[in-house]
């Protein structure tokens, strides 16, 4: 079912599910023991039906159908797998390394995502300290 939506509803899909599994992990520091699978997906079901425009397009037969739900979930792991494989890139690593040495700290990264949160959050240290 999921597959017979419209492009531009996949696309939507898509980007909720990756806005939101990134935010919940930034929420938990990227913490492999806070995370929870049915916490992500109670955050990713609030924000769907709170603020995603998308979901109100989906009908109400294709919502409450148990395949549709299979699928989702496959989507959601299939996304969910691709952000943790996708490596950071040299710019992420090098101004990591740069600041980490700065700041004497040993933050550990493992995906793109996982370095863009501890960049930000190296960055708030530097930015703190200058206060």
């Amino acid at each position: 079912m999921y597959k017979d939506l419209s492009p531009n509803l996949k696309i939507s899909i898509t980007r909720s599910i990756t806005q939101t599994f990134e935010q919940y992990m930034s929420d938990i520091a990227w913490s492999e023991d806070k995370f929870s699978i049915e916490d992500f997906i109670s955050s990713w079901r609030d924000y769907i039906t709170t603020k995603a425009l998308w979901y109100s397009e989906i009908p109400n037969e294709i919502k409450q159908s148990p395949k549709f739900h299979e699928d989702l979930a496959e989507r959601i792991n299939e996304i969910i797998a691709r952000i943790l494989q996708d490596p950071p890139s040299d710019e992420q690593i090098a101004a990591i390394q740069m600041m980490q040495e700065a700041l004497n700290t040993h933050y550990e990264y493992h995906c793109k995502a996982e370095a863009a949160y501890v960049e930000r959050l190296l960055k708030n240290y530097i930015e703190q300290s200058k206060k």
